[in-house]
């Protein structure tokens, strides 16, 4: 999302679901989208079928390159790399779309002048795709009418997950494939609602609508200062008035106060809402939350919806946290790993048990119905929440979700003014949508990009110091999701069909690994990475390449992210969860 804000100015997918199957070419990067996104898997297949050349760069043999015109198996954590690769070859053949990046776009001589190093042969000895397959890829994706790059968590969790994001987005500016149909940059998000989430301020530095809490500028900006000062690997951006961050030149009014700057306004805004002075101190990431210098971290935490002690990187050290902690409080539907260590535990609605709205991947806002009652005592997530602000002393008296959604249309009207409960009960609609007549906007940056002008970021290969890959720690293990669990099994665990489809976790490792390491199909590995071990059986298949092994993080009994490295991007603030060092051994033979 940072990305892609800044270098846009909206972190959001920007092109809709039903227009992928019209694609002239698709790239899927760090996405095992029939898996982990089968709905949008299909539109992807239903494209290859009607003639749409596909391109898959992904560490494994994920199934979408067994369809793919061109599957690019390259080596976790070298997408800077292969990105910048594509691109020099669309330059140094003339590839580019050359009108679009004159009128469109802004740094192009310093994405030229820094993309002269990256010849194929330079790409193939980092990545280990081979030369020859970068340049067909560069020349497929650049001479399609209209390209698609989809991408989720494979791109975006690595302590350079930002850096992967802009990298692509040069791809797509580069290509002319934003602002036009059945292309754009598509984010996939990991969850259900994670787009409604963040459009609603759950992020620490931004209100709903993504209304800064702190300066003047567009919500990017804090986060491109602070690369700024760490390295010179991006370049400036065109500052831009945050009342103007609105696509397709929709522009709203705001009130004026006299000698309050941007965000103080916003920040007088909410606090006459709900009745509060609100701080101008941006809030805390998760990775803060949980930080290892003791002093530095949470003492008291509220969970919502969320379990940490499986999700988070290097869970024995979240879990130690969480039970050091004065006070926890967990508020979800299950008594998860997470909530067995909770001081309090507030039972929660499911989606069938409340009405409200959920916010899709593609920007699109829905109307959610009560099916049944609450079970037991639980309630709505907002009654809670309610109900606790008001035991705090705060004058809160919603009646209905209803009554809510009206004020968020109100505090946030250049996305969401236009969408009444009225509006909403035929059929979602897509922000922005900021008037009763406006129809919503299925094409982010059709005529300018909502920070004015798009940015070419020089984005500069850097090897991962993290977690390096060293005698000790040989193999590089990559997590991924698989198709009948999902998550930390919070509710797929109580489905008995999902759990003899799926009943336990296999790590992927390559042949020539196995053999090498005296393991076979019958084995147990031990997996340990600088942060702790588990153990697993395994799968022996060459859809990893040798050095790479594989594992989901669904299974308490294999806990993969206690491995996993908590070191994060230092724009985004992402663990990341992709790339750990880690060793295998044997550890015992399995009972035929």
């Amino acid at each position: 999302m940072v990305g892609l804000a800044t270098v846009l100015g909206s972190g959001a997918m920007t092109n809709t679901i039903a227009e992928i199957t019209g694609a002239d070419v698709i790239f899927v990067t760090g996405s095992n989208t029939t898996e982990n996104h089968p709905i949008i898997g299909y539109r992807i297949r239903e494209a290859v079928r009607k003639g749409a050349k596909l391109i898959v760069a992904d560490p494994r043999v994920i199934p979408l390159a067994k369809i793919a015109t061109l599957h690019l198996q390259f080596k976790p954590g070298t997408d800077v790399a292969l990105f910048n690769g594509l691109v020099h070859v669309i330059i140094k053949e003339g590839l580019e779309d050359k009108d679009y990046v004159k009128k469109r776009t802004q740094g192009f001589e310093y994405l030229s002048s820094m993309v002269e190093k990256y010849t194929p042969e330079y790409v193939a000895l980092i990545t280990g795709v081979s030369a020859e397959d970068i340049v067909r890829a560069a020349r497929l994706f650049a001479v399609g009418k209209s390209g698609s790059i989809i991408y989720c968590m494979g791109v975006t969790q690595h302590t350079c997950g930002t850096e992967n994001v802009v990298a692509l987005t040069n791809l797509s500016l580069l290509t002319g494939n934003l602002g036009i149909p059945h292309a754009g940059m598509n984010p996939l998000r990991g969850q259900n609602n994670v787009q409604g989430a963040c459009d609603m301020g759950c992020l620490p530095n931004v209100f709903p609508g993504y209304q800064p809490v702190y300066g003047d500028r567009d919500t990017g900006t804090y986060w491109r200062r602070l690369k700024l000062e760490k390295d010179k690997s991006l370049q400036p951006a065109e500052e831009v008035d945050p009342s103007k961050l609105i696509t397709d030149s929709i522009e709203f009014e705001r009130p004026v106060y006299k000698g309050m700057s941007v965000s103080d306004e916003i920040r007088a805004k909410f606090s006459k809402a709900w009745k509060v002075e609100l701080s101008d101190l941006p809030g805390r990431t998760i990775a803060e939350m949980f930080h290892h210098n003791p002093s530095r971290r949470n003492r008291v935490m509220y969970i919502v919806g969320e379990n940490p002690v499986l999700s988070n990187p290097d869970t024995d050290h979240v879990r130690r946290c969480l039970e050091e902690m004065d006070f926890v409080v967990v508020q979800d539907i299950f008594l998860t790993e997470t909530a067995q260590l909770a001081d309090v535990v507030l039972p929660a609605a499911s989606f069938a048990e409340k009405d409200g709205t959920f916010t899709n991947t593609e920007r699109r806002v829905q109307r959610v119905r009560q099916a049944i009652k609450p079970k037991g005592e639980s309630k709505a997530d907002w009654e809670i929440i309610q109900e606790l602000a008001r035991r705090c002393g705060l004058d809160w008296h919603y009646s209905s979700p209803q009554e809510i959604w009206d004020e968020i249309r109100i505090l946030t009207p250049h996305y969401f003014l236009g969408m009444s409960y009225e509006r909403l009960e035929t059929g979602g609609l897509q922000w922005p949508c900021p008037a009763v007549e406006h129809p919503g906007t299925a094409i982010l940056h059709k005529d300018k990009f909502a920070r004015g002008i798009g940015q070419f970021s020089t984005v500069e290969y850097r090897r991962l110091a993290a977690d390096v890959v060293d005698k000790e720690y040989p193999f590089i293990l990559t997590t991924g999701r698989k198709l009948y669990q999902y998550h930390t099994r919070t509710m797929t665990a109580k489905t008995d069909g999902l759990n003899r489809l799926l009943e336990e976790e296999l790590m992927a490792i390559n042949p020539q690994d196995a053999e090498r390491l005296g393991l076979n199909a019958h084995d147990i590995a031990k997996i340990t990475s600088r942060r702790g071990s588990i153990v697993s059986k395994i799968e022996i298949t060459d859809q990893v390449l040798p050095g790479v092994v594989c594992m989901s993080f669904h299974f308490a009994e294999t806990a993969v992210n206690v491995l996993s490295d908590p070191a994060v991007c230092n724009m985004s603030v992402v663990s990341g969860l992709k790339v750990a060092a880690v060793r295998i051994e044997k550890a015992c033979e399995v009972q035929k």
